[in-house]
């Protein structure tokens, strides 16, 4: 299972490009150069740039979704980036316009896309997105869209995907407990980032991250940055063991 860091484009590259991240995700919406010229390197060993749906989402402001289409059709093409999601923007422009967006996409980049599941969509799209796709995604797990208690129907997925020799993606799918049973292809998370904000400390046990140390209520740790350090250098441990 490969497991994609994401959001490293919120720390300094001095910061990043030591760890030697073998599997990197990046929103479109946030990506920086330094992450452009990381990816193309040999640490890197897979890139997904996600299309920053999710940023459009929780985005109160108004955007032109053609001509981000576009900029982001011309940024594919530039770097010559091979995974990319579509716009899975159904909630913001409905399903059809989303359809529509990623025949654009997939024509102007003359590759295919990775098309992303949500339960609007139903199941029999989800069986002909994996009759036709490669490499398939299911999303809303961060938004809640789907509940902790719908997580049992993944395995069916998983199987409907492999059954089709489909590769299958979490997007945000970050219970690393579960990810032995759930046995999606790949998944990613920006919780490496996340225990220096909310004041926790992990740690790889050889199996899963824990958290070990939680701060106080209404206490906030003074060295945020080492945490962060700390931090990522056990998620690179659990990614590297997850790849083997």
């Amino acid at each position: 299972m490969k497991i994609f860091l994401a959001g490293t484009s919120s720390r300094k590259p001095e910061f990043i490009i030591p760890f030697k991240i073998p599997y990197l995700l990046e929103s479109f919406y946030y990506i920086k150069d330094w992450q452009i010229e990381y990816i193309k390197s040999e640490d890197c060993k897979m890139f997904l740039l996600d299309s920053g749906a999710f940023t459009f989402m929780s985005n109160s402001k108004k955007i032109d979704f053609e001509d981000y289409l576009y900029k982001y059709i011309d940024f594919i093409n530039k770097h010559d980036i091979k995974y990319f999601f579509e716009l899975d923007i159904d909630s913001v422009v409905g399903l059809k316009e989303v359809e529509r967006y990623r025949e654009i996409l997939e024509r102007e980049t003359g590759k295919k896309s990775i098309p992303v599941w949500h339960k609007s969509r139903g199941k029999q799209y989800f069986l002909d997105m994996v009759k036709e796709y490669e490499y398939v995604a299911i999303g809303g797990i961060v938004t809640g869209e789907i509940k902790r208690s719908e997580y049992k129907y993944f395995p069916w997925f998983i199987e409907q995907a492999h059954k089709h020799n489909c590769k299958i993606h979490g997007l945000g799918f970050t219970n690393t407990k579960l990810l032995k049973k759930y046995k999606f292809d790949s998944v990613d998370s920006t919780s490496w980032a996340h225990g220096a904000i909310g004041g926790n400390i992990v740690s790889f046990n050889g199996e899963y991250i824990e958290t070990v140390l939680t701060r106080s209520k209404g206490k906030r740790l003074k060295h945020y940055l080492l945490a962060d350090k700390h931090n990522l250098t056990e998620w690179v441990k659990y990614v590297r063991y997850m790849d083997r």
